[in-house]
């Protein structure tokens, strides 16, 4: 049965929730209705876009009755650029919505009957903060993709970046030639290997991370990039082992490490059983790309049962369903949302777990 609506079709919808992703929930006669730009409690009206089995999704017409936390978008660009879902919203019901999508994820995804998640901790600065972008060329066009990914909307500033970034891209707009395709433009130029995009809120989840992560013998982190985790935590371990497969960010790790730090190149799933210590002794840091762990890291840790992992994740989803499998030889005891990307819909979570006894 096709949903009760049909596209060019405008209804009255009251918005319920925010989906991870950005947009607004709303139900007619059935069906879901997804529209960007809303907020819990509004009600607004709104044009059918698209139309599949059971939901819909509709571009916001107008808000007859907005919520207390909406806010004017300082971007000219805002709801054509693609980077930015939130700006309507003021940042501490931004918080809030970020923190129950990571509770939503972890009960209806990973089955978590009372997912431990904490108020969503904040960036220092919600403006400002990008330390690197990547535009995209398309002459005469630099800019982002657009809510329609087949654009690029122009733009010559963005208010995420900093202003070392947007003096690059003043200079990128100023050449005569322009190369078609993306590119990055970064604060720090020399920077190689993976950096976090946000320095301060960085910094609040490391805090959060060498918090729940404590001491032991032996740090094993993997997935470590150019060694963020490990820095802030090698005085805390007699031995710590970074592991990555991006070469560049090995050798940037590398190159003021200690004696009791080791950094390997290679797939964490084959360097892992060879890098855990003692399983009472050991504690494992996972920041695993948004895809989240190969099953065989899973099963290496069920196994060998170190007797802590805290894992960092960009992906509610794929961090619900790892916690799922992970559940069977451990307790899920803390999940911390940092708002590493503010005005955007993504979500950063630090999570800690403890063996289960045997």
């Amino acid at each position: 049965m096709m949903p009760a609506v049909k596209i060019g079709l405008e209804l009255e919808l009251e918005i319920v929730s925010i989906t991870y992703g950005g947009a607004g929930l709303a139900r007619h006669e059935g069906c879901v209705v997804f529209v960007p730009f809303t907020i819990p409690g509004e009600k607004v009206r709104a044009r059918i876009t698209r139309v599949r089995r059971g939901w819909a999704q509709a571009k916001l017409v107008a808000v007859a009755t907005p919520s207390p936390d909406r806010v004017e978008p300082p971007c000219p660009w805002f709801t054509r650029c693609g980077g930015c879902a939130y700006q309507h919203i003021a940042y501490p019901r931004q918080l809030a919505i970020k923190s129950a999508q990571v509770e939503e994820a972890l009960r209806r995804i990973g089955k978590f009957a009372s997912p431990p998640v904490e108020p969503a901790l904040p960036s220092p600065l919600d403006y400002g903060y990008r330390n690197r972008i990547t535009v995209h060329i398309e002459p005469p066009d630099i800019g982002f993709r657009g809510t329609d990914p087949r654009q690029v909307v122009d733009l010559n500033r963005c208010l995420l970046a900093d202003g070392a970034v947007n003096a690059a891209l003043t200079r990128l707009r100023a050449k005569r030639h322009w190369r078609p395709g993306p590119a990055t433009l970064r604060a720090n130029p020399e920077a190689r290997g993976f950096r976090q995009v946000n320095d301060g809120a960085a910094e609040v989840l490391a805090a959060v991370v060498v918090e729940m992560a404590g001491s032991g013998e032996v740090l094993v982190d993997a997935y470590c990039g150019s060694g963020f985790f490990a820095k802030k935590l090698r005085a805390s371990f007699t031995r710590v082992i970074g592991l990555d497969w991006d070469e560049q960010s090995i050798h940037a790790a590398g190159q003021d490490a200690e004696a009791h730090e080791d950094y390997r190149r290679g797939d964490t799933v084959g360097l892992l059983p060879a890098a855990l210590g003692p399983a009472a002794t050991t504690v494992v840091l996972l920041d695993p790309p948004a895809q989240g762990l190969d099953p065989g890291v899973i099963d290496t840790l069920l196994g060998a049962r170190p007797a802590r992992v805290v894992y960092v994740s960009c992906d509610p989803a794929t961090l619900a369903r790892d916690l799922s499998r992970l559940a069977t030889g451990y307790q899920l005891l803390r999940a911390a949302p940092v708002d590493m990307f503010p005005q955007t819909a993504s979500i950063e979570t630090a999570c800690l777990l403890a063996a289960s006894p045997n």
